[in-house]
């Protein structure tokens, strides 16, 4: 398992780059706009190749981010994300977001934090059970 990064949602794009990047002195190592979505991506680091922040900026949110909404979520690159999806499963964790696509997972820690799990390398094919599993709760 490889430490990825950590999802934070934020109101004011160019607030949170100008402390992100100009305060803290982060470096954009990334950024993917998504029209359909309405929403854009912005990672940020230390330097090149580090674990990072990403900023989530949604286009068209006027929710306030507040109880901890505005923390998204630890993802992690994983060897095999069926065989550790089960393991979780097995020992009672509850598959908030079933990998159906051979390529991403959501999981809940007992503290509540969602966990995203991310297949390294390219997705699995899509198996059963997690192809006809249905999400449950929120990520």
């Amino acid at each position: 398992m490889k430490y990825l990064h950590t999802m934070v949602r934020v109101t004011d794009l160019e607030a949170s780059l100008h402390f992100y990047c100009d305060l803290l002195g982060l470096i954009e190592t990334s950024r993917r706009e998504f029209p359909n979505g309405r929403f854009t991506l912005i990672f940020l680091a230390v330097a090149e190749g580090e674990p990072s922040v990403e900023l989530t900026y949604n286009w068209d949110a006027d929710e306030t981010y507040d109880g901890g909404r505005n923390f998204g979520h630890l993802a992690y690159s994983v060897d095999n994300i069926y065989e550790l999806c089960q393991k979780l499963h097995d020992a009672g964790v509850t598959i908030n977001r079933p990998p159906r696509d051979g390529h991403m997972a959501f999981v809940r820690s007992p503290d509540n934090i969602s966990i995203e799990l991310l297949q390294e390398g390219p997705d699995l094919p899509a198996t059963e059970p997690w192809l006809s599993m249905a999400n449950s709760g929120v990520w």
